[in-house]
Formats: C-alpha cells, sequence, structure tokens
C-alpha cells in the first residue's frame, strides 16, 4: 500500500468509517508497549535490548517507505521512548535533599513533556496524506461563488498593491470572485484619534487604499472600532458579503494565478468540507535563515509544519485553519455565529470549533501563495509570541481533551498542536539542569554512566532517526533546538501571562517588509551573553572538579556532555542575534528564464538571473554588446509558461559575476498599470515555479551533514559577531567615543 494517497485512504479517520476501531486499536497497542516498557530487566540485558532496538530503527529507516514498515518503524522508536521513561520514573528521582528534589522534579516534568511531544508527533504523523486538487466541473456556471479577503492593518501601501494586482489576476471566472481590502488601519477609531498625528496618518491611509482599490477594481471597507483585532476585521466583512467560499490572505501572501482552481473543487466533492488549508510559503529568509547566511541551503523552518505535519494532521481530519492561504465555506462559518475572538490565534479556534460541530477539513499541500517571513529578530519573536500565547488560550479556554463533539484522535492532534507551543517552559530547566550539577553539584538526576549508556542513550538516538526519517528533507538536525532555544527566553514570560489571565494577551501584528541598513547586534541579544558566560563557567569548574575529585566522575562527565550540547546551541544563537543588512523590501527570486533587451537599433539576447517588484538581475551572452548605466529600453521575457512579457526598464549596473559574465542590474520604468501587473502574475503566478523551488530547498540532509553545517557557520558567524564587538568598543572608548561606521558596521546596541 502506497503512503502517501491521495485521498483519505479506506479505514482513515478522515475517510467515512466508523473510526471507533482505531481508537481502541491505539489504546490496545500504546497499553501493551507501556506494559513491556515497564518490565524490569538486568542492565546486561537491557544494553543488549537497546542494541537490537537502534539496529532495527537503522535498517528500517533505509527500507522503502511503505505504510508497514513506517509503523513499524515508529512504533519500535516509540517503544525505546517509553522504556526509558518507565525506567527514569522509576530508578533516577532523588529526593534526598529539597532542594535537589525540586530541582528534580521539573527536569522530570520537563522530560515528561518532551517525551508526550514525541509519541504524540508519532501519532499525529503515522501516515500523512498527499492531497491532489479535486476537478472542477468543465462548466463554470457550477463553480462556487468566491469572496477575497485581504485584511490589512499597518501594511505599506506597495505591499498591498502587489498583492492586490495577483488577486485580480486570479484565473477564475471575473463574474464568480471579488476582491475585498479589509482596511483596520482607517477604521474610524483610528480616523478621530485624540492624537492627531495618529488621525491624520490614518485619513491619508484610508485615502490611499481607497484609491488604490478604485484604480484596481477593488471592493474597499473598513469598520467604525479596531474591536477583536484580526478576527473583528473578518467577521465585518463576512457580515456584509454573500459568496458561499472565503478566500483569505494576509496582505503579504501574493497568490497565484490558480489558487482557486486548486482549491474550490474539493468543496463540490464534500458538502461537510469547511476548510482547503494550503501551506505558507516564504520566499524571503528569516532572521535565522538570514543571520546565519543558511537561507535557500537548508530547508525553511515553516516547511517541517506545512509540508509534514500538516498532512500528518489532514489523515486524521485535523488539519487547521492557519489564518491566511485558505479557503472556507461560509456556511460553516454561520454555524458557529462567525470567526472567534476567545483567542488570539482566532485560525486554529474556529477550526476548532468547526471540527467539534461534525465537519471536515483538508490540507492541499502545494504552494499557492508567496509570502514573507519577518525580516528581523523582533518581528519574529513578536509572531511567535502571539502563536504561543493563542494556542496556550485554546488549551486553557477550550481544552480540546474535554471539548463535545470531537473524535478521540482529533483531540490528540489539537491537544498536541497546542501543547507543542510550552517548550517557552521546558527549555530553560534542559539548560539550567547541568548548570546546577557543574556548579553547585546539585544532583537532579540519580543514574550512573552506564545506565545513562543503555537508557537514556538509545531514547536521545531514537529521537534523533526519528526525527530525520519524518524529517530529514525538510529541517536539519537541531534547529528545531535553536529555534526553541531562542524563542524560549521570550516566550516563557508570556506563557505566564496567560496562565495568570487567559484573556490578558492582545493581537499584535508582525511587522513585514522591514528593511535593515547595517549590521547590527540585537537589542534582544543580552540573555544569550548571559546563558553563554553561565554555561561556559559550568563547564570550566565541571572540568576543574573531574580533575580533583574523579569519584564523581560519571555523572561529571554525563553534564559535561549535556553543557556541552548547550553550548553549540548558543554559539548559533549567537551567531542569529548579530543581524546582517536587508535593503529590499521586496526579495529577489532566483528565477532563470530566456530574455532580451532591446534599446536603439540593437537587442542583446540576456538569461534573466533574478527578478523582484523593483528590477531584475539579467546576463549578457558573451560577446555581446554591453549598454552603459542609464540607458533605457525595453526588456522581453518568456515566462515558465511560454507567455511572453514586455517591460520597460533601464540599466542601474553593469557588473561582472563571480564566474566572469558580465551582468546587469536593471529597474522597471512601467509605462502602463497593465505592465506593473504582468511583472507580478510573471514572479508570483506560477504555482508549479513555486512547488520547484521548494523542493530544490527540501532535499534531506543526514543528521551529521545538518549537525557539522550548522557547527560551521554558527563559528563563523560568531567571529564575525566578535570582530565587530571588538571594533565597536574599541571605537566608542578610544576614539572619542564615536563608533567605527567604516564596511557598513554601526554601533553596538543595547
Amino acid at each position: 500500500m502506497n503512503l502517501l494517497a491521495d485521498t483519505p485512504p479506506p479505514g482513515s479517520v478522515a475517510s467515512d468509517r466508523k473510526g471507533s476501531p482505531w481508537t481502541l486499536g491505539w489504546f490496545l497497542v500504546f497499553g501493551a508497549l507501556l506494559w513491556l516498557a515497564a518490565l524490569p530487566i538486568d542492565l546486561s540485558a537491557q544494553c543488549w535490548l537497546a542494541l537490537a532496538l537502534i539496529v532495527a530503527l537503522i535498517v528500517l529507516r533505509y527500507l522503502p517507505k511503505r505504510w508497514t514498515s513506517r509503523a513499524v518503524f515508529l512504533f519500535i522508536a516509540g517503544f525505546v521512548s517509553l522504556r526509558y521513561f518507565c525506567w527514569r520514573t522509576m530508578e533516577t528521582l532523588d529526593f534526598s535533599t529539597f532542594l535537589g528534589g525540586s530541582a528534580g522534579v521539573l527536569l522530570y516534568l520537563a522530560e515528561f513533556y518532551g517525551i508526550c511531544l514525541f509519541l504524540l508527533g508519532i501519532f499525529v504523523n503515522i501516515r500523512p496524506l498527499n492531497r491532489r486538487p479535486a476537478v472542477l466541473p468543465q462548466d463554470t456556471a457550477l463553480w462556487p461563488a468566491v469572496d477575497v479577503f485581504v485584511p490589512t492593518y499597518n501594511e505599506s501601501t506597495e505591499l498591498i498593491e502587489v498583492t492586490l494586482a495577483a488577486a485580480i489576476q486570479i484565473d477564475y471566472p471575473k463574474g464568480l470572485f471579488t476582491v475585498h481590502v479589509l482596511d483596520d488601519g482607517g477604521t474610524d477609531q483610528k480616523c478621530h484619534d485624540k492624537d492627531t498625528v495618529k488621525a491624520t496618518a490614518a485619513l491619508q491611509r484610508r485615502e490611499d487604499l481607497m484609491n488604490l482599490c478604485a484604480r484596481m477594481g477593488v471592493q474597499y471597507g473598513t469598520r467604525a472600532r479596531n474591536e477583536h483585532a484580526k478576527s473583528g476585521n473578518l467577521n465585518e466583512a463576512y457580515k456584509r458579503t454573500s459568496a458561499e467560499l472565503i478566500l483569505i490572505l494576509d496582505t503579504d501572501h501574493v497568490p497565484t494565478r490558480d489558487i482557486l482552481k486548486e482549491t474550490t473543487g474539493w468543496f463540490l466533492r464534500d458538502p461537510k468540507l469547511f476548510l482547503v488549508q494550503t501551506p505558507h510559503f516564504f520566499i524571503n529568509s528569516d532572521p535565522v535563515e538570514r543571520n546565519l547566511g543558511v537561507f535557500g541551503k537548508m530547508p525553511g523552518e515553516s516547511e517541517m509544519f506545512y509540508t509534514v505535519i500538516q498532512r500528518g494532521l489532514d489523515f486524521w481530519n485535523a488539519a487547521f485553519f492557519c489564518g491566511s492561504a485558505a479557503v472556507l465555506r461560509r456556511s460553516c462559518i454561520d454555524i458557529v455565529g462567525g470567526f472567534k475572538a476567545d483567542s488570539i490565534t482566532e485560525d486554529a479556534e474556529i477550526a476548532l470549533m468547526l471540527h467539534a460541530k461534525g465537519f471536515r477539513s483538508a490540507y492541499l499541500a502545494k504552494p499557492l501563495v508567496a509570502g514573507l517571513s519577518p525580516e528581523t529578530l523582533g518581528g519574529l519573536v513578536l509572531q511567535r509570541i502571539r502563536w504561543a500565547q493563542g494556542m496556550a488560550q485554546i488549551l486553557i479556554l477550550k481544552n480540546p481533551l474535554l471539548l463535545p463533539g470531537l473524535k478521540p484522535w482529533q483531540r490528540l492532534c489539537y491537544f498536541n498542536s497546542s501543547f507543542f507551543w510550552f517548550f517557552g517552559l521546558a527549555r530553560p530547566i534542559f539548560f539550567l539542569a547541568p548548570l546546577m550539577y557543574l556548579v553547585s553539584g546539585i544532583s537532579v538526576y540519580r543514574a550512573g554512566l552506564a545506565e545513562v549508556l543503555v537508557y537514556a542513550l538509545p531514547h536521545l538516538l531514537a529521537g534523533f532517526v526519528v526525527t530525520n526519517y519524518q524529517f530529514g528533507r525538510v529541517r536539519w538536525a537541531l534547529i528545531s533546538e535553536l529555534y526553541e532555544l531562542i524563542l524560549s527566553v521570550f516566550t516563557l514570560p508570556a506563557l505566564l501571562k496567560v496562565f495568570l489571565n487567559p484573556k490578558a494577551p492582545d493581537f499584535k501584528v508582525t511587522p513585514k517588509g522591514e528593511m535593515l541598513d547595517r549590521e547590527f547586534v540585537s537589542p534582544l541579544a543580552w540573555p544569550f551573553f548571559i546563558l553563554t558566560g553561565m554555561t561556559l563557567l559550568g563547564l570550566g569548574m565541571g572540568i576543574w572538579k573531574l580533575a580533583v575529585d574523579p569519584m564523581e566522575r560519571d555523572m561529571m562527565v554525563v553534564n559535561l556532555g549535556w553543557a556541552l550540547f548547550n553550548l553549540v546551541l548558543l554559539i548559533a544563537a549567537l551567531g542569529v542575534v548579530f543581524e546582517r543588512q536587508q535593503r529590499r523590501s521586496f526579495p529577489r527570486v532566483e528565477k532563470p528564464l530566456p530574455a532580451s533587451f532591446g534599446f536603439g537599433e540593437l537587442t542583446l539576447p540576456t538569461q534573466l538571473v533574478d527578478i523582484s517588484v523593483g528590477g531584475v538581475g539579467v546576463e549578457l551572452v558573451r560577446g555581446s554588446a554591453v549598454p552603459g548605466e542609464g540607458v533605457e529600453g525595453l526588456l522581453s521575457i518568456t515566462g515558465s509558461d511560454g507567455k511572453a512579457y514586455s517591460f520597460h526598464a533601464m540599466v542601474e549596473s553593469v557588473f561582472r559575476s563571480p564566474e566572469g559574465a558580465i551582468r546587469l542590474g536593471m529597474g522597471f520604468r512601467h509605462e502602463s498599470a497593465s505592465q506593473a501587473a504582468e511583472k507580478v502574475s510573471l514572479i508570483y503566478g506560477d504555482s508549479e515555479f513555486w512547488l520547484a523551488v521548494r523542493n530544490q530547498r527540501t532535499r534531506h540532509t543526514g543528521v551529521r551533514s545538518g549537525l557539522g553545517s550548522l557547527i560551521h557557520v554558527s563559528l563563523s558567524r560568531c567571529r564575525e559577531l566578535s570582530i565587530f564587538v571588538a571594533r565597536s568598543f574599541r571605537a566608542r572608548f578610544f576614539r572619542g567615543n564615536q563608533p567605527n561606521t567604516s564596511n557598513n558596521h554601526a554601533t553596538l546596541q543595547p
């Protein structure tokens, strides 16, 4: 049986069959594994058992990925971790001292959290679906009508214009879809703000957007007050529109031409379907990728969720709404009274409520939008704090484990999706635990080196092998741990705020299109300098104690190795907090296409190298004449769909590529609105191109290769950070407190 079914396979819970046999089967399997995992055996037998299980995992890892071999592989991995957890529960807790016992319990709970996520991840991803679009009828009169919502708050008019230009060119009958701008930055409340500067800015924004919408044939809408953030904005538009389906696009999510043809057919096939979600595909680097210089070399951070996990959730009829790049059925939204506002993740919340009403969702893994990741570390942190708080609100206020109407497997899937965001509570404990022993001698883990090697080490190895097995194409080794370490420092206080008052968090819009004109140390960097200093201190004291007191060798070696692992992550984090320049609000996309540049009486054959909203890079054929800067002409490009595009452009720079070829940097000089729209279509309209880009990024990388690459780029970036800090302090203290701004360097930020 093929692992990647195109539709819900017979017997899956996403099909129409009864799910109770699945529920009973899973509980029986888990109960049997837990009983076997708790059986006591001597250390030698455990050593041979662990070795046999790890060898079995490695063998199965290289077998063809069929449903049966995948299930056996994941069950063995789950058993290894259950075996460790049972031993950890019965043998390693030490209550001989109050402080050590308390710290040991915290570490145990953090490990319990990790093992729960590991086992839930095995459950969720047991059999990912790979849906294809449902074919629409030939008679377009039978196609459903669609309202396209583009909610906006504080994004630039230029960013909005690009998304609207793509939206109005969606390949769908013109009378069947209408594009709406939902302006929450120009509400009556904002236009009448007591602060005259803010009121004037809001009035100007409203006028600019109204003019833009009128020029592009798009409906403009706003509301009286900014209540309930994005969910309130969507509800206002939902009340004044009437199409059967609603496509929601964030302002920075530029749709492809075929987004509606690829998604709407599923609603005709399944009358109980409330959602078709597609990936959030990002064409720029987030701050981790950019600052480490790995964008395009490793899969994007979101790829694991959108390429694998959402497909796994789809198998269990638990794929959920992610706020954008999704089509929803209006009649289903009617049933729950509109978009929900009890949490700041209104998208996941409405999906939870509709699943509880018995409706179904679908996930189509093909990239149908091109979006922008947050450009700065501050923007990324702001976004992830909102996600963490919102999912914690859902867990506390809605509690999917108890919510009436959900199937048992849906309860586990939603619990997993919410519980994941509690890493902000667990990750600091994993960091501090070895330091407590190295610095103060407080033991939080009672075990000898031999026991660690036969119980803990197989558990860790199983985790690495399973992660690489499930996500090897979409995630480098330790990248998840790096993101969690960086974000946990900031999500921890945010989560505590939710526990104290679940309704306290406010929706904060993630900034997009930010530009950085210089390198600088992020204002968020100071915790990581402190943590690095603490780790180096702990390692130094541990090595000294190991030399003077070899009696504690076993646990000292374990904790030294643990602290060294943390140091590797911290070195990478220090590379991330050193922000690189980001001078483009619209990223350039590598798109090799045949082109030509005509000026005067000459027409030069060229090859398109990259393209953005602002301009293009082209490479001249060797031996061609070289136009000078300032030359204007007609740039003709043949798109991947075979269509010919022509744009007026001007040469802005002439330079040699690393291979020695002559390249031209050209800026667009549009002579009509239709040329601007054609440019957007050329850049963003082809979903097959985005699929090829994603496939190129998501090539399989082994654990050693991924880990080695991460360490290499992190050390290189930390070296640059050290040089930058040294120059900044030297400039500040030895040159009249004036920073040295040569080489685009700036002062060290607080």
